[in-house]
């Protein structure tokens, strides 16, 4: 990596709050947005973040990621880039659905690293895209501070990946729930 980057989940949504147990349908119809308890939680965030002098912002093009970035934006003077790579894991047939299909129809968690759902992507798909957008910018900028603003699954793999982490001990991250928790920052070293 040429660059520092700074790993930021969007904020609190309805979902967070009612615990729905369902995964994200893919394309929203009807966009999931920010909490107030969220927008309060990234406003405060985006003020601490202004000690970084952040040079970029890329966020997925989803609705509560675009929303926690333009906070961001606002507060550090800076404009987003949307990057529809930064968007969450595809789950396909699964979006939208209670998470126990999932979990039935992939009852070995390390599968889904290699086995897709059906129309949808692994985690190593994921990742892969991850890595790609992060290649792609470092061949762009050289020597800047980058906050990328997306979900917990595509953070938690890149995270993972750059810290050379096995699929091993990124599913028992995951499993010990030390995934990127919402609005959470961190920095990539």
């Amino acid at each position: 990596m040429q660059n520092t980057y700074f790993l930021l989940r969007h904020g609190e949504t309805p979902y967070q709050v009612e615990k729905r147990g369902r995964y994200y349908p893919r394309l929203e119809l009807t966009p999931i947005l920010l909490t107030e308890k969220g927008k309060r939680q990234i406003r405060n965030l985006a003020k601490k973040l202004k000690r970084e002098n952040i040079d970029l912002i890329f966020s997925s093009d989803v609705p509560r990621a675009c929303q926690t970035a333009e906070i961001v934006a606002k507060e550090l003077g800076l404009k987003v880039n949307l990057d529809p790579r930064l968007r969450d894991i595809n789950m396909g047939i699964y979006g939208g659905r209670p998470m126990e299909e999932l979990f039935r129809d992939f009852p070995n968690p390390m599968e889904r690293f290699y086995k897709r759902p059906k129309n949808g992507e692994s985690w190593s798909d994921c990742q892969k895209r991850m890595i790609d957008f992060i290649e792609d910018i470092d061949k762009k900028h050289k020597n800047k501070k980058i906050l990328i603003v997306s979900h917990c699954d595509p953070l938690w793999l890149l995270e993972g990946k750059i810290k050379s982490l096995s699929n091993k001990e990124l599913l028992e991250q995951r499993l010990k729930r030390k995934t990127i928790k919402v609005g959470e920052l961190r920095k990539l070293c």
